[in-house]
């Protein structure tokens, strides 16, 4: 894809000044708090005004962590709707540059999640996949509030930080590994959602984690939250479910 030009703010750190500063960031951090130090250093170092972490899920991209309220919605949204350019990475294993989301061909590509992120000031996002080459773990999302493209040294930066994040994520020993835990505890309470659902509905697994999703966007909730309801039996698929509840 080509980058389009952007008006580089005066006073970023060149190359090397923005690996020092990463370094020192890590340095001495265990390896699950390296993604948030990231975020925050991301901001730091980029004209971004915000950055969130999420993992790969089946379906769902799992939040790990974000810089503030408005990255963490962002990505919350991302995993709901199950479109935005942090799937879009995810599923070609490439960045993905959103430069204006409200120019046709982005606001086309992604239109619900293009409507939502431009509702609370966000007209730029930009998606890198976290792993290896062989294996996309997750995304690294940035949230600009004008529009315009990365700088080639700013895209270098970038992803220096993903890689300093996937390098964390691939140093957890499993036995140590509580932080994860947490994050796939979020996950499974989806998935057993959708099974609630799948057996409410009798319907397979993609159209009851469709179905979740659609019901989260209508309500203006997340799907995580959606999920939870499920759980606690606050919320009924079941054809005979009230809509209104």
């Amino acid at each position: 894809m080509r980058v389009p030009p952007s008006d580089e703010p005066r006073g970023l750190p060149d190359g090397s000044a923005a690996a020092e500063l990463i370094a020192a960031e890590v340095r001495g951090a265990a390896p699950d708090e390296v993604p948030g130090r990231m975020c925050a250093v991301a901001v730091r170092l980029l004209p971004v005004t915000g950055a969130s972490a999420s993992l790969r899920g089946e379906g769902v991209p799992v939040r790990l962590c974000a810089s503030g309220s408005r990255a963490s919605y962002l990505a919350e949204i991302q995993a709901t709707l199950g479109t935005g350019p942090c799937v879009t990475a995810v599923e070609e294993g490439v960045p993905v540059l959103a430069c204006d989301l409200t120019s046709a061909a982005e606001a086309g590509r992604w239109p619900f999640f293009a409507q939502q992120a431009t509702a609370v000031g966000v007209r730029a996002v930009y998606a890198l996949p976290l792993g290896t080459d062989e294996a996309c773990l997750g995304t690294l999302d940035l949230y600009r509030d004008t529009p315009g493209g990365l700088s080639a040294p700013q895209l270098r930066t970038a992803r220096l930080v993903a890689g300093v994040i996937t390098v964390a994520l691939m140093a957890l020993p499993r036995r140590r590994d509580a932080w994860l835990d947490e994050v796939a505890g979020d996950h499974d309470e989806v998935y057993r959602a959708v099974g609630m659902i799948m057996a409410q509905l009798r319907i397979g697994a993609d159209e009851a984690l469709a179905r979740l999703r659609a019901d989260a966007f209508a309500r203006d909730r997340t799907a995580q939250a959606v999920a939870r309801e499920v759980l606690a039996h606050r919320r009924h698929f079941g054809h005979d479910a009230d809509p209104g509840r």
